[in-house]
């Protein structure tokens, strides 16, 4: 376990084991939280890409796709 410091009404301190532990957690998940993101995002670019390659694929126009998805 790293030690961290903590500012206690204006004074640093070093962390109790709880603190850092609860610290920890928090940061691990939230790094968890923004890979999910991260990842969720990427499919969604990628299912975009995909579906107007289809739409294209089909024969519809770029002006037609652009009416249809923006």
């Amino acid at each position: 376990m790293s030690t961290y410091i903590v500012n206690d009404n204006g004074i640093n301190r070093n962390m109790t084991a709880d603190e850092a532990a609860a610290y920890e957690l928090a940061t691990a998940q939230l790094l968890e939280e923004i890979a999910k993101t991260e990842a969720a995002k990427q499919a969604s670019s990628a299912a975009r890409v995909s579906a107007l390659a289809k739409l294209k694929a089909l024969g519809l126009t770029d002006d037609e796709i652009k009416a249809l998805v923006g």
